[in-house]
């Protein structure tokens, strides 16, 4: 779907510019509407065995929490989040039982100032360190996961989450986000595979919500007094400008990461993705031209005021949707060798019986 986006102070004549994505939503679409067209189909994958995820992209402001949490209490407002939960319990109940067993684990993390930090742990100022391995790639070592058995227990566990993750007030947002989020549920299943043994495949929804990108400028991060609340004294409001002074630079220096990586991937002469250059990108690596099916929902203000910011969150996005994942399901080699075989088997009968319908029905003269 095509979007025209407008420059207010546009000089006369001058055309809109233009972007092109696979859905768009006004301010009237209802939250479960987002949540079937753009992430039910990663769920089901997840919970198929694929790697999935969905992260929120734009400025202060402009909704990113709302899209992905919404409000809990209110089954019209609940975002993807919650709607995930949902989802995957019902395929459960749908598909498991003696034939099928399903394991569903969850983790909270956040990136806070670069360091990850575990808002399940009993110590959520402890800093984490990033592994990597060759089965599972790169991971959190020592963060917390959490056998969930329904729905409300996954809520749960994402409401304590909440309830340690770093917020402070702007001057775009009284709770802004200050760090980056990454929410996963872990869906193991096993059951019977093509040779009539029990096997396992793991599959792993990543939920992100992104601290907004921003000018310090416009968000107040260079000035903004937290003296506002009428009880701090002008030491203790300088320490507070300070903080959010360094928030504000560590959030764009990883989302700017985050953007050239986005530009290596696309460009066809990069020899090199520098994942490294940050926790985010390292964190996100397998979902950024790697084995995960991954969509990324672009938050605009629509105010003339947020154009700037508008039109970078668009740009942004434009160049996101043109990489390439490469997903499949994560099971053994030998089951994706059988799975291949099976594939192949299926192919080979429905053309040897296209090719017999056409002999029967040919007519010698």
């Amino acid at each position: 779907m095509e979007i025209a986006l407008h420059n207010p102070k546009a000089a006369p004549g001058e055309p809109p510019k233009l972007f092109t994505f696979d859905d768009t939503y006004g301010p009237d679409t209802v939250q479960k509407d987002i949540y079937d067209r753009s992430a039910a189909p990663i769920v089901d994958s997840v919970i198929d065995g694929y790697n999935g995820t969905i992260f929120a992209y734009g400025q202060t402001g402009a909704g990113k929490t709302h899209t992905m949490e919404g409000v809990p209490d209110v089954p019209e407002l609940r975002g993807l989040m919650p709607n995930a939960f949902k989802h995957i319990f019902e395929r459960i109940d749908t598909t498991g039982g003696t034939e099928r067993q399903y394991l569903v684990r969850a983790s909270y993390m956040e990136i806070y100032n670069e360091d990850v930090r575990d808002l399940l742990g009993k110590d959520v100022t402890t800093r984490l360190e990033l592994k990597e391995s060759v089965d599972s790639g790169v991971y959190v070592k020592d963060l917390t996961s959490v056998v969930v058995k329904s729905a409300a227990e996954v809520d749960a566990v994402l409401q304590a989450g909440k309830r340690n993750r770093v917020t402070g007030a702007t001057a775009m947002n009284a709770q802004s986000s200050r760090s980056h989020a990454i929410f996963t549920v872990t869906v193991e299943n096993q059951g019977k595979g093509l040779d009539g043994k029990e096997h396992i495949c793991v599959g792993k929804l990543n939920m992100v919500d992104l601290a907004g990108s921003e000018r310090q400028a416009k968000t107040g991060t260079a000035d903004f007094s937290l003296r506002k609340a009428g009880v701090i004294s002008r030491s203790l409001s300088a320490l507070g400008t300070g903080i959010r002074l360094k928030e504000a630079t560590k959030i764009n220096l990883s989302l700017s990461a985050l953007g050239n990586v986005i530009a290596a991937l696309i460009d066809p002469k990069s020899s090199h993705i520098p994942y490294r250059d940050s926790k985010l990108t390292r964190l996100l690596q397998d979902s950024l031209g790697g084995n995960t099916k991954t969509v990324m929902i672009a938050n605009c203000g629509p105010a003339g005021y947020n154009y700037d910011e508008t039109l970078s969150t668009l740009r942004y996005a434009d160049r996101a949707k043109r990489i390439k994942n490469k997903p499949k399901i994560n099971e053994d080699p030998k089951d994706a060798m059988l799975r291949e075989f099976q594939e192949e088997i299926e192919r080979l009968r429905t053309e040897l019986e296209a090719r017999s319908k056409g002999a029967s029905t040919t007519t010698i003269t």
